[in-house]
């Protein structure tokens, strides 16, 4: 998945609701997790190009 043409408020709003889901799995013990390998990918891939564009976000904390 390519995210070159993204405009930079799109790669920041993906990425944090994905990061939200993640909180919110982890801040119910668990009983909701999102955050499968396919959802891991996909926020690396964004991470990346957000790095690339030296965007400022709040890391994913993958801890399960």
């Amino acid at each position: 998945m390519s995210f070159s043409q993204s405009k930079d408020e799109r790669l920041l709003a993906f990425y944090e609701n994905v990061r939200r889901l993640v909180d919110l799995g982890q801040r119910t013990g668990g009983g909701y997790r999102p955050a499968g390998e396919s959802v891991k990918k996909y926020a690396e891939q964004l991470r990346k190009e957000m790095d690339r564009r030296r965007l400022r976000y709040v890391q994913i904390d993958w801890r399960e």
